[in-house]
């Protein structure tokens, strides 16, 4: 049985759609020890909810799909990449990513305005700590997201 995540990317880089466009990616950068641990729960098969943050107002935009579980984040090892941790190695890499797929973009995204709004969602963890950019999502609040965007359980 599936998890059910919440993932954020700022829409101006790397949004829904250019998930759409390019069909999967990794989820690489992901520098909080507690989002990393997230990740290294997630299993191949668990849904996410996309979300756009800095924009206005930030909102749920689409599905995607983990289809590779956690291994290490390369970017850790790359003295040129702004990703780059001196302090990690390849024997002991610190920081980890998982790959997902698109699943669909929403026709009517669902905004953290109209999420906080509803007490169903008042414990989710998007309203409660919005800065971490992987959370888990109950398999009820991710059935309330879904109908709020007007969507059917994929």
């Amino acid at each position: 049985m599936p998890k059910y995540w919440l993932m954020k990317s700022e829409a101006d880089v790397y949004s829904i759609d250019d998930l759409r466009r390019d069909g999967r990616t990794l989820w690489d950068g992901v520098r909080n020890y507690q989002a990393r641990n997230n990740m290294k729960e997630m299993k191949e098969g668990d849904l996410v909810l996309y979300y756009h943050s800095r924009q206005s107002p930030s909102a749920v935009t689409g599905l995607a799909r983990v289809v590779r579980e956690s291994y290490p984040d390369p970017t850790q090892f790359d003295p040129g990449h702004k990703y780059f941790d001196e302090k990690s190695s390849e024997e002991d890499p610190r920081w980890w990513l998982v790959d997902i797929e698109f699943v669909r973009a929403f026709d009517h995204p669902v905004g953290l305005p109209d999420i906080k709004a509803r007490s169903d969602l008042s414990e989710m963890v998007l309203v409660r700590n919005s800065r971490l950019s992987v959370q888990p999502v109950l398999e009820q609040e991710f059935q309330t997201v879904l109908k709020m965007a007007g969507e059917a359980m994929p």
